[in-house]
């Protein structure tokens, strides 16, 4: 399904789910994500009789408050769309795969031939429907907003208790918009450390570029972040979400951190051989030598290039004799000492 996903690069995800109600809206939105150049678009895929009650409210700053399921209702996307938009995606170039909030999804998703399934946050400790999907054998992706480290650890064994060991982790702050202040994603590299065998990444809801860089950075497996083409369209996640411009600029520098980053091994880089040379030091001749002349330490000055003797054989040149006549400035080598 990860026909996109590679080890030794960070696995993109444009969130499209709850940006859109209408196929026209959606392609759009895949035409916009893979001009990002991002690895995968995601969906929602929930009802609202399914995910919410009538007396569930949402109370953050991107919606006020107000009821969830009626916002879920507004944005509820029928089987019919789900596979246009998954098409086309596939035509696209794009991995596509959703989020599911309840079994039902979950059989739809994967009457479809979904490739993998992405877990909310909501549901990151709802173990009877974790265990179901993770029967599915499928990929799975676990979003850890809310989460204490005792939940996650509780969460990833109930998936590998079902015999799914394809899982992924994201950090994740359920804030709409999250603030740099709770974005905390020294948490992300708490869970490598605390799970070495997964693929750990972020899920993002602050608003701009740096919080995902920075993820990257940090070593992320995986960012995620919420996408539109008009952060000022109507609903609630358009305005934390990247637009066009924004997520390809988080794809640049991710992209450039993998190239920069390099393979971890302190040596000198393949474009330092001719600065090697020229730019370090060695030890010169300070006055001219006579043949035979014995050195002192006034004989001896460090200066540029360095293909002579190195600096930290100074002291060992004092006392020996110049085989030849040297000038001011010639660059010393053994074969000129005796």
């Amino acid at each position: 399904m990860f026909r996109n996903h590679r080890s030794d690069r960070c696995y993109l995800i444009a969130e499209i789910g709850g940006n859109f109600t209408r196929f026209e809206e959606a392609r759009t939105l895949i035409d916009a994500a893979a001009g990002t150049g991002v690895d995968a678009v995601k969906l929602q895929t929930y009802k609202a009789d399914t995910v919410a009650s009538r007396k569930a409210v949402f109370d953050m700053e991107n919606t006020g408050v107000v009821s969830q399921h009626e916002l879920f209702k507004q944005y509820e996307i029928d089987l019919d769309l789900h596979k246009a938009v998954f098409d086309y995606a596939a035509k696209s170039g794009l991995d596509w795969f959703s989020t599911p909030s309840h079994e039902a999804d979950v059989d739809m998703l994967e009457a479809l031939g979904v490739g993998a399934h992405k877990i909310g946050s909501d549901d990151a400790v709802n173990l009877p429907f974790l265990r179901y999907v993770a029967r599915t054998g499928k990929p799975m992706i676990l979003s850890t907003g809310m989460c204490t480290m005792e939940e996650v650890r509780e969460s990833v064994a109930a998936i590998r208790a079902s015999g799914n060991t394809q899982l992924m982790l994201l950090h994740a702050i359920t804030s709409y918009p999250t603030h740099p202040e709770h974005v905390n994603l020294g948490a992300m590299q708490a869970m490598m450390r605390e799970f070495p065998d997964l693929e750990v990444g972020y899920s993002d809801h602050t608003i701009g570029t740096t919080a995902c860089i920075c993820a990257a950075a940090m070593g992320a497996h995986i960012l995620e972040k919420h996408f539109t083409w008009d952060k000022q369209a109507p609903g609630p996640d358009h305005m934390l979400s990247a637009d066009p411009a924004e997520m390809s600029a988080i794809v640049a520098a991710v992209r450039s951190f993998e190239v920069m980053r390099g393979d971890g091994v302190k040596h000198p880089a393949a474009s330092e051989a001719k600065t090697r040379v020229n730019n370090r030091k060695s030890i010169v001749v300070a006055r001219a030598l006579a043949a035979g002349e014995t050195l002192t330490a006034g004989h001896l000055a460090i200066k540029r290039p360095g293909y002579g003797i190195a600096p930290k054989h100074l002291q060992e040149l004092v006392g020996r004799r110049a085989v030849k006549a040297l000038e001011a400035d010639d660059v010393l080598t053994w074969e000129a000492l005796q």
